[in-house]
């Protein structure tokens, strides 16, 4: 379905009547990163709320850099989960929906009743993992530069983003991204969140996280070292757990599914109910 939150507008599978979970995806996803764990979680009596970020997928795309920051991502979701009915919610993302959705565990602490971050977690951990990491991340420099970004994706039929981020649904990916406007509009969140002064400047400050949170990292990810996502345990003032998945990419979500949904579904089953938030 698709719902206008606060004018920007959201395409957002919601299945099932349980718990809610909040499922948000990274670049240069959609929702559909996430299909695996809608199914188990709606086998295990979940709620799944699966957006398209603002900028990918089916949902709108905003023409310019400033609509991408990160307070218009979490203003999104703080809306959508209003639009819902849902107080609170079990926020799981990987890549940017990682970061993503750790500020919305930091801001809106009342609105997260739980938080795994997949691959990518803290914003301030990722900035503070060193030199291997400065490495890893050597394409959000090259993100910064219109035109010349685009064109090195998109060239003979996205070659060099076939070649370099081995992602498991790559067609479908670049489907997606074949529109410009496409590609254009889902490198807005690296140029709105990491313009190259943040390399130099030191992270915003925020609030420590205070929902249970859980971190899942494998060890052949080509664009986050294991410090960047352990590293999150330090801005989180309740109980941390992680989890390490080996032989596996920067997707475990798709390449090793049934891993991940039952790491999901074990860190779930252990919460404190609250039933009182679902009702």
């Amino acid at each position: 379905m698709r719902l206008d939150v606060n004018g920007t507008v959201l395409e957002v599978e919601d299945n099932g009547n349980g718990q809610p979970v909040l499922l948000l995806h990274g670049w240069p996803d959609s929702h559909q990163v996430w299909r695996h764990q809608i199914t188990a979680l709606g086998e295990a009596g979940y709620r799944t709320i699966a957006p398209d970020l603002r900028g990918f997928g089916h949902s709108d795309k905003p023409d310019t850099v400033a609509s991408y920051g990160i307070i218009q991502q979490v203003s999104d979701l703080i809306g959508l989960l209003d639009l819902l009915g849902v107080p609170q919610a079990n926020v799981v993302g990987h890549d940017w929906g990682g970061a993503i959705g750790a500020v919305l565990a930091a801001l809106a602490p009342e609105r997260v009743a739980s938080l795994t971050c997949v691959s990518v977690g803290h914003p301030a951990a990722f900035a503070a993992a060193g030199w291997e990491q400065r490495q890893k991340s050597w394409y959000m420099l090259l993100f910064q530069f219109p035109g010349i970004a685009e064109r090195w994706l998109a060239a003979d039929d996205f070659a060099n983003l076939r070649n370099w981020i081995r992602h498991p649904d790559i067609d479908s990916v670049i489907r997606h991204l074949r529109d410009p406007a496409a590609l254009t509009a889902s490198l807005g969140v690296y140029r709105a969140i990491l313009p190259p002064e943040s390399l130099i400047r030191p992270p915003t400050e925020l609030p420590p996280i205070q929902a249970p949170t859980m971190g899942i990292w494998s060890t052949e990810d080509l664009a986050v070292t294991e410090q960047a996502l352990t590293g999150t345990a330090a801005f989180v003032d309740a109980p941390w757990r992680y989890e390490r998945i080996n032989g596996i990419g920067h997707w475990p979500q798709l390449d090793a599914p049934d891993h991940v949904n039952n790491l999901l579904l074990d860190f779930l089953t252990r919460l404190p109910t609250a039933t009182s938030a679902y009702s």
